[in-house]
């Protein structure tokens, strides 16, 4: 059953030097947007993450500082990748938790502005995880009866995906066939930051998701500790973190 779209969807994929959301960078990134006509459109650019990668990640991926070297840097793709990703929902595998966390760090890096704020955000691994617990391999063989050549690579991985969630779309009728009625079915989680330091709480008031004040209402702690803010915005907290701790302590100022 295809996927019945009112605006494009763009799944994507990255590899990267690590899976640390503030200092790891990207290496390889592929996106396919899927039209509403069904039609698609293939975007894969290497990646020069100025640093060296690491054998480990390189081990896992095939990307070597050698096929990078001539690669723009993400800075210098950053419109480009930005303009292709414009009204679009996103997709992707463990996307909501890895990919749009270090995406999104990566535009901020560049400073280049995006806001996901009123997209969808479909993770095929949210549905995966909710039916049958697995990775994307695994997803791939038990959806699509298929072995997954070539898992790791960016475009490979990400055509997976777009598979595995059309094969989901038959298996489980209950999902229907468009964004709105698969999010309906497995929930859409409402973030504050792209690495989850803070969450919403039952009443819609951020609240700390880590450490010492974990449930404790941001604006009450940052009132009570103000010097909390200076902590976090010198600490090793993702980009994207700072950017919305300082929204709301901006906030709290304003309220006082």
């Amino acid at each position: 059953m295809p996927l019945q779209l009112s605006r494009p969807i763009a799944f994507f994929d990255l590899e990267t030097t690590g899976v640390n959301l503030s200092s790891d960078r990207i290496v390889e990134i592929a996106i396919i947007k899927i039209l509403p006509d069904q039609s698609r459109q293939v975007k894969r650019k290497l990646i020069n993450p100025g640093m060296p990668i690491p054998k480990h990640s390189t081990d896992i991926h095939g990307i070597t500082d050698e096929m990078v070297k001539d690669a723009p840097t993400f800075k210098q793709a950053a419109n480009e990748l930005k303009m292709f990703l414009e009204s679009c929902d996103i997709g992707g595998y463990n996307s909501n938790r890895f990919d749009v966390p270090i995406l999104m760090e990566e535009f901020l890096r560049a400073g280049i502005d995006v806001d996901l704020s009123t997209r969808k955000m479909v993770d095929v691994q949210h549905i995966f995880y909710s039916m049958e617990p697995r990775t994307l391999t695994a997803a791939y063989k038990f959806y699509c009866a298929k072995e997954l050549v070539n898992a790791h690579s960016a475009e490979a991985d990400v055509d997976a995906t777009i598979e595995v969630l059309l094969s989901q779309i038959d298996r489980y009728p209950d999902l229907g066939n468009t964004v709105d009625t698969i999010l309906a079915k497995i929930g859409e989680e409402k973030i504050v930051d792209y690495a989850r330091r803070f969450s919403f709480d039952d009443k819609g008031v951020e609240v700390f998701n880590f450490g010492k004040h974990k449930g404790r209402a941001v604006t009450d702690v940052l009132k009570a500790e103000p010097q909390y803010y200076d902590w976090m915005m010198r600490g090793d907290f993702p980009l994207h973190t700072k950017q919305k701790l300082t929204e709301i302590f901006n906030r709290t100022l304003l309220k006082n």
